[in-house]
Formats: structure tokens, C-alpha cells, sequence
């Protein structure tokens, strides 16, 4: 069977209703197993060798569950991937994730087992706009 342990989706697919930053950046994932008390080591990606970052994402489905609602998405990529701005007025930053990717596991934390899934990606950008970070150059914004 030629199925990978990570699938590549769309946006659609996983976000529907969009998504919204719930972080004010990308931060740096720490490797538990090469970190210690005094040295942060950075997680990389097993499969691109890249750094990961992770930011926290808000999903406005309102069918999702309350526990679904709130996800971190791993984020591959040379460089710290910049957010895209925010809603002018409010602290909501909708983005679109590129080159996303969702790994299932065996979630046995609760009463009961359950499928649960973790999402990766190669960079972010604001819906419909200019893509920002990830494994692409920043493009300066022309005023």
C-alpha cells in the first residue's frame, strides 16, 4: 500500500471556515530529547532537515468540537515565517498554510483512544495575498 505517514491536504480541506492566527508569531519548537535545562536545541523536520516552528491557530468551524477548535500547525522552513498582519482593529490574523500536511496518531491521553492528527506545513500567508515566510524570500511590501 503506498500510503505516507503524512498526507498532503488542502486548506479547504482542513480549514473550511479559514483559520486565524492565535499567536503573535512563529516560535521555535524545542527537540526535548537534544535540549537540556541550559541549551535549547531547535526541533528539525525528519523528512526535509529544515527547523520547525509552530504556531497556534484558531479554527471558526462552528460545528468543530470545542477541543478541535484550538491547534498548533508545525511549520518547516529556513527562516522564522512571518505572520500576516492583522485585522485592522482587532488582534485576528487569518492566514493560509502552504504545502499543508496532516500525520494521524493514536491519541490515548483521554478515557479513550481516539484518531487525532497533526498538521505540518511549509509556509503561511494571508488569505488570498502576498505569501510571507516560510521557505520563501519576504518580499518587501510596496507603499
Amino acid at each position: 500500500m503506498a500510503i505516507k505517514r503524512r498526507m498532503r491536504v488542502s486548506m479547504e480541506d482542513v480549514f473550511p471556515h479559514g483559520a486565524f492566527l492565535t499567536t503573535d508569531g512563529a516560535e521555535p519548537v524545542r527537540d526535548f530529547d537534544r535540549s537540556t535545562r541550559e541549551k535549547f536545541v531547535q526541533q528539525t523536520d525528519t523528512i526535509s532537515g529544515l527547523p520547525l516552528w509552530e504556531v497556534g491557530v484558531h479554527d471558526p468551524d462552528p460545528e468543530a468540537r470545542k477541543s478541535e477548535r484550538s491547534v498548533t500547525v508545525k511549520i518547516a522552513a529556513d527562516v522564522q515565517p512571518v505572520p500576516p498582519e492583522a485585522l485592522p482593529g482587532l488582534p485576528f490574523r487569518p492566514v493560509e498554510f502552504e504545502g499543508l500536511e496532516v500525520t494521524p496518531y493514536l491519541d490515548s491521553n483521554g478515557v479513550r483512544p481516539r484518531i487525532a492528527f497533526s498538521l505540518r506545513a511549509t509556509g503561511m500567508h494571508a488569505p488570498g495575498g502576498r505569501r510571507h515566510g516560510g521557505n520563501k524570500v519576504s518580499e518587501a511590501v510596496a507603499s
